[in-house]
């Protein structure tokens, strides 16, 4: 089954071949409020902003990015473009490696070091994220949410999902402070079962 269940996204069938799990984690960032497209559901009595990554390319998403990337100062150059393609068509986390494999299959080439400082450029300006123990990048597909953004991955499926939640942002701040610590970037990661793949453990494993 293709397409988003129960809110998550289901990148096994397309992106992990064969029987064996590839984990993915959550990785976390501040996100700023001047992004305007707000493709996102709220979730009722809580300040939980949920959205699932879409499957099909989006080229008014990309179109968006590079505004973003404009109205920040920064020029909308052929590899920017390029990046912000290959992460928008696909919803799996991508190493510079991978999104260098993909534009060579295209007949187009981007030197490794071009895509680090690329994707590093996203991640601050969060039109993406780094996947923390996979090491692979993300768009985000968030817009206009503040707070703390995260990705709870399922290690069974591989399916997907970004959330964002000021409230937490708040307490992990008020955390540090208690100790002493001024905290100016926060990165955690989640790493479970899906509540698809939960239940179809055995009842000894719950």
């Amino acid at each position: 089954m293709s397409g988003t269940a129960g809110g998550w996204l289901t990148t096994a069938d397309k992106n992990r071949g064969g029987d064996n799990p590839r984990p993915y984690v959550l990785a976390l960032q501040h996100a700023p409020s001047f992004r305007t497209n707000k493709r996102l559901s709220s979730i009722a009595n809580c300040n939980i902003v949920a959205f699932s990554l879409p499957f099909r390319y989006n080229t008014a998403m990309v179109q968006d990015s590079i505004r973003i990337l404009q109205a920040q100062g920064h020029k909308a150059t052929r590899p920017r473009k390029l990046v912000l393609e290959v992460l928008e068509e696909n919803e799996k986390p991508l190493s510079p490696y991978d999104i260098q494999g993909i534009l060579r299959q295209r007949g187009k080439y981007l030197n490794h070091v071009t895509i680090y400082r690329t994707l590093d450029l996203l991640c601050r300006l969060n039109l993406a994220h780094k996947v923390l123990s996979s090491g692979g990048f993300v768009k985000c597909s968030l817009n206009a949410i503040e707070g703390c953004h995260r990705f709870m991955v399922c290690q069974d499926c591989g399916a997907i999902q970004e959330f964002a939640d000021k409230g937490l942002c708040r307490d992990e701040n008020e955390f540090a402070r208690n100790l002493g610590f001024h905290t100016e970037h926060h990165l955690s990661e989640f790493s479970g079962l899906c509540s698809r793949c939960y239940r179809k453990q055995p009842q000894s494993a719950k």
